[in-house]
């Protein structure tokens, strides 16, 4: 039969009543189908009948002679069913195109016929319905609070019908509340287009996969099998495969292709974190993977801790902590600081504090101490009692104290130290005041370029000082500029009392001495109280000095803020005690926050809102959000509704389909200011899931909605959607960075700046550097900012670009023609693009992978600076200081070397920006005449020659000088032959800096040393290894930050390095009489700046708080400074 050309004798063949025969035209059939299919196909239903014929011998033959035939006609869903039908004939190892599509076939129809299953399984069991907003949005067909919201849709010309099917809340008909498909809207859409398979054929469906899976065992590949489990929503099978791993590795440990079940714990963790969208399924997985992990002889902490957090299972938090105590051993102490340090950075101020009442001993005492007990709080049961340890259900079971060794005791002590933050905090306060580089020529360019009586440069300035000595604990720039720091009225006083608190962002010691003065103070009678501004101010300040850190800090503030009765004084307070008391989840705060909103003030009700919503940050709780609602729909003032608006977007954070309700209420709101905060919501509540549907809504809300700062707001949030796919960002906005609306052209380079900051990316990059020079003020604002936080702890070597960049942003400033709001965001630009002495960047995950929840907040308050200049204080938020810090187990930093395996200058800090001696006033030039200057020339030729032996020379012929050389007027330059060959040999070097960087990288060794407590850019923690020499080793693999070292010698001396943060002595701010400070403000700074040792001890913010604290005196015929236009279309015309 070899070179059949036809097929139609065997076809004919197959109508013979013979069985023989027709075996033996499907055999034939069976070898040429692929090249004779095309006559075969019209008589494709025989070959049906004798697969359907139950007496036929042949009937898996015919099924897979009908698979083929079908599969040549791509019916794929046909071809799969008669494969199946087709038994063991079908081979799944013979590696042909058939056989790969029938497989994927079979795995795509296995995941949706799976998904589907689980998905009628929970629906059936969960009735209950989850919390519902009462008084906030009356039922109606779409959630809008009111008829009219229905009737005439925000998002005209484009109704709600016209949504896509799968979009976001489009679903009217059912409650997306933790709905089990809710990640896997693809797989729901294709249940619906699924043929109906019989149980025969799903059985034989099964029995394929079983096979699939039993091969992946066999060559090793657990990962195919974890993949296909978890979009089938199968954990049994996820189990199995985790088990299965297990086993393999312990029978064959030299086996190659066997992965370690560590790395697939690690791939499961990687994939349920980062790819799973829905919420309860992934807390499933969680559970799962919990229970595996600790049912091992050796449990794996670290992925035991991670699961816990996310989990928010605190009682078990706690266990893990008191079993690596009870171990005793070096290695288990070390692992349980490591852990407890893990859980600071991941985890809530509630999560900790809970965590801490649950450890014996002492550490348990603190953690109720700092407990404020409240009417509404079941934790004030534990207050009484010492020792208690909380249990899953609620009730209290004792320590008994005596059981546990001096040794224990104080681990918890130490434990309990690092759940607070205090370590991480010092430790982090000392390596930016130990590494801080600030380049202080950039900063007084700022000011000299920037004129300080208008307030919004005023207020540009003190946001660049902040920014760039941000946690180095140096404000020395108020010391050294008095005059100017003397022009601050009002806000702008405000804000640069603001600053001081991020500036000593972390010093925990004398953050509240250095603000003595500046705080409210009770009143005298016949003295002044000083300036509401500073002392709201300086409220602000505290709050941010002790951020996401509830101390007695947190007391001082609410006492402060419930005493107050200026406005200014009351915004502040607020401010403070939203960023002091980040969610804590506090009542009694909450309940302050509300009588001072109730009062139904504008200058105080922005503040307010945004303070309660970060004291219930991810509470989700209902009560605050209808209370926040109903008085959103009921004030006038537009500041107090977007403050609102802001605060319920902060409740909601992280908490996904939970927010459904809330986003649906919000965007269908007639309030723009509503709509935008629905906006927020969605932003935060999907914060660095990547949802598809998340970023479906938004890009319609972005095109569709009538109001420009919605649009605004809806392209912005795709950063904080898509943060941990920053590659996708520049390819989703690219159009939109060309829209004719500047708010989505400003939008657009917002969101690129957050997804991308701190990454580098070119392409990003390369969308934004055009947008500098946009026709629109804002629009260049948002660019110039954007590129600041992309190219944040970049240098030359990283990203050949960052020198022009910088340049262009000093140029902004410099240039007098441009607009006051593009100035003030190069200046706020230069001060992020060196954050904390260039030792900080921006990152909105923390060091381990989860979400940054500090930083996302403080991202996210930071944007609402287009409305309220303030807010800008909260990126310092975002700012995470990029280093490795070793710690012993007696919280000690030792004193020795990491390697980094890199040449020095790839992650080197940028270099300095010289002073210019050109901008000194220039020497007049003094006029030369020509006849004068050949005088001088030949007499100097005869003292030479009479030098020389008094003999007389002929004049030597010289070569004729261009016409006009010698009339010229000579003249007596100011600068020399070799400082010009200087700069021209600089600008030179200038334009060849790349190629000169790269010439001196080539020439470098590659590997060199680094301290401890040393900078360490993310990019470079894979290069960093601890030396094999090394006296320390590491608990678990360097991700930056603090990392617990075992010491291989402890019998041995050791050499600690010296905490230099600590031997800083802080002078009193100011003198102990309020009349004094008042009256006597720059008498105090002058005495203190011409006395010699006292000008040495005492800090900026002591010099700046006569200056600061003084009362602005404006009268009927003082000048005033000229405000810009509030963010018009057009540039401001504004007289330089």
């Amino acid at each position: 039969m070899v070179g059949l050309s036809s097929a139609a004798g065997l076809v004919s063949l197959l109508a013979e009543p013979d069985a023989d025969l027709q075996v033996y035209a499907l055999q034939k059939l069976n070898e040429v189908i692929n090249s004779l299919w095309t006559e075969v196909a019209d008589s494709v239903g025989e070959i049906e009948a004798l697969y359907e014929d139950e007496s036929f011998p042949e009937r898996e033959l015919a099924a897979l002679v009908a698979s083929k035939v079908y599969y040549n006609l791509q019916a794929y869903n046909e071809s799969m069913t008669f494969a199946l039908c087709s038994g063991k004939l079908f081979d799944l190892n013979k590696g042909g195109e058939y056989e790969d599509t029938i497989i994927s076939k079979c795995v795509d129809t296995y995941i949706e016929l799976s998904a589907a299953q689980k998905s009628d399984a929970v629906g059936s069991d969960s009735d209950q319905a989850p919390s519902q907003l009462i008084t906030s949005f009356p039922a109606t067909s779409n959630g809008a609070s009111n008829t009219s919201a229905v009737l005439a849709s925000p998002t005209t010309p484009f109704s709600q019908t016209t949504l896509p099917s799968k979009s976001l809340l489009s679903r009217q008909d059912s409650i997306s509340y933790d709905t089990p498909a809710a990640g896997f809207e693809g797989v729901v859409a294709a249940t619906q287009t699924t043929q109906t398979l019989s149980p025969y054929v799903q059985k034989q469906l099964h029995g394929i996969i079983e096979r699939l899976f039993e091969k992946c065992y066999q060559e090793g590949r657990y990962r195919q099998v974890v993949g296909i489990a978890i979009e089938a929503r199968n954990l049994e099978k996820l189990r199995q495969a985790i088990t299965r791993s297990r086993e393999d590795l312990e029978r064959s440990k030299v086996a190659q292709s066997s992965e370690h079940s560590e790395e697939i714990m690690d791939y499961v963790l990687d994939i349920c974190m980062g790819v799973v969208q829905e919420r309860s399924f992934r807390n499933e997985i969680l559970d799962l993977i919990l229970d595996l992990l600790s049912d091992t002889s050796s449990p794996e902490y670290f992925s035991i801790a991670k699961c816990i957090v996310y989990l928010n299972e605190h009682q078990q938090a706690s266990e893990i902590l008191i079993q690596l105590v009870r171990n005793a051993d070096s290695k288990s102490l070390a692992t349980a600081y490591q852990i407890a340090f893990d859980m600071y950075d991941n985890s809530t101020q509630e999560f900790l504090k809970k965590v801490r009442r649950c450890l014996p001993g002492k550490a348990a005492d603190r953690g109720r101490e700092q407990d404020k007990p409240d009417g509404n709080s079941s934790d004030q049961l534990l207050s009484d009692s010492s020792g208690s340890h909380e249990t899953g259900s609620g009730t209290t079971t004792s320590w008994p104290q005596e059981a546990w060794r001096p040794e224990a005791m104080k681990a918890f002590d130490y434990i309990s130290d690092i759940l607070q933050g205090t370590k991480s905090i010092e430790l982090g306060l000392e390596f930016l005041y130990r590494n801080n580089r600030t380049d202080k020529h950039v900063l007084n360019k700022i000011k000299d370029s920037l004129e300080a009586r208008n307030s919004i440069f005023h207020t540009a300035v003190s946001l660049a000082n902040a920014f760039m000595h941000a946690g180095t604990t140096n404000d020395k720039f108020f010391r050294e500029n008095l005059e100017w720091l003397a022009k601050a009225v009002n806000w702008s006083k405000f804000t640069a009392t603001a600053a001081l608190g991020v500036i000593h962002r972390g010093n925990l010691s004398q953050g509240q001495k250095l603000l003595e003065p500046y705080l409210p103070k009770e009143q005298i009678a016949g003295a002044n109280a000083g300036s509401p501004y500073s002392q709201g101010g300086s409220l602000y300040a505290l709050g941010l000095i002790y951020a996401n850190h509830e101390t007695v800090a947190l007391d001082l503030i609410r006492k402060h803020f419930k005493e107050a009765e200026e406005e200014v004084v009351q915004h502040g307070g607020a401010l403070g005690l939203g960023v002091a008391g980040m969610a804590t989840g506090d009542e009694g705060i909450y309940e302050d926050l509300r009588n001072v909103l109730w009062s139904n003030s504008a200058i105080n009700g922005e503040a307010v809102g945004i303070a309660m919503g970060l004291i219930m940050l991810g509470t989700g709780n209902i009560k605050a959000l209808e209370e926040m609602i109903q008085y959103a729909h009921e004030t006038q003032h537009e500041k107090i509704v977007r403050g609102l608006a802001m605060g319920m977007a902060l409740i909601m954070y992280a908490r996904q389909e939970a927010a459904d309700e809330l986003i649906n209420g919000l965007l269908e709101d007639p309030d723009p200011i509503l709509r935008y905060g629905g906006i927020q919501t969605l932003a935060l509540a999907y914060c660095g899931t990547g949802s598809n549907k998340a970023v479906r809504k938004l890009l319609h809300v972005a095109v569709s909605d009538v109001s420009d700062d919605v649009r605004r707001i809806a392209v912005m949030s795709l950063g904080f959607i898509l943060f941990r796919k920053p590659n996708s960002v520049p390819r989703m906005v690219e159009l939109l960075s060309e829209s004719y609306n500047p708010h989505v052209r400003y939008g657009a380079a917002m969101a690129l700046g957050i997804s991308c900051a701190g990454t580098g990316l070119d392409l990003a990059i390369d969308l934004l550097e055009p947008m500098i020079k946009d026709p629109t003020d804002f629009v260049r604002q948002g660019a110039l900012m954007a590129l600041s936080m992309i190219m944040v702890q970049q240098n030359e070597a990283m990203n050949a670009k960052v020198g022009t960049i910088r340049k262009t942003l000093q140029k902004a400033i410099g240039d007098r023609h441009e607009d006051a709001m593009t100035k003030f965001g190069s200046a706020v630009s230069l001060g992020i693009i060196d954050a904390g002495g260039r030792n900080c960047t921006i990152s909105l995950q923390t060091q381990t992978g989860n979400l940054n929840m500090s930083s996302i907040v403080g991202m996210a308050v930071f944007t609402q600076y287009w409305y309220w200049f303030p807010l800008t204080h909260f990126l310092s938020l975002s700012f995470t200081p990029t280093a490795v810090i070793a710690v012993d187990q007696d919280l000690e930093v030792p004193s020795f070397k990491i390697h980094s395996a890199t040449r020095p200058s790839l992650f080197d800090y940028p270099p300095e920006q010289e002073a210019k001696v050109e901008d000194a006033p220039e020497k007049v030039k003094t006029a030369v005449l020509s006849t004068t200057a050949q005088a001088k020339r030949r007499a100097q030729k005869k003292e030479k020659a009479a030098r020389e032996g008094g003999m007389d020379i002929d004049q030597v012929p010289t070569t004729p000088r261009p016409s006009g050389s010698d009339d010229k007027m000579d003249t007596d330059e100011t600068k020399s032959d070799e400082e010009k060959k200087t700069e021209t040999a600089t600008k030179e070097g200038e334009d060849k800096k790349p190629e000169g960087i790269k010439r001196k990288m080539e020439k470098e060794k590659v590997g060199y040393d680094l301290e401890n407590m040393s900078r360490v850019l993310p990019g470079q923690l894979k290069f960093i290894s601890f030396l094999p020499d090394s006296r320390y080793e590491p608990v678990k693999k360097p991700t930056g930050g603090v990392i617990l070292v075992t010491d291989k010698a402890p019998s041995e001396p050791k050499s600690l390095m010296e905490f230099k943060a600590r031997k800083v002595a802080k002078a009193p701010a100011a003198p102990e009489s309020l009349q004094d400070s008042v009256t006597e403000a720059f008498g105090q700074a002058t005495r203190a700046a011409t006395t010699g040792v006292l000008a040495q001890r005492t800090s900026g913010a002591a010099d700046a708080a006569g200056v600061l604290t003084a009362i602005d005196e404006d009268g009927e015929d003082g000048e005033e400074a000229s405000c810009p236009k509030e963010f018009d279309y057009h540039t401001d015309a504004e007289e330089e």
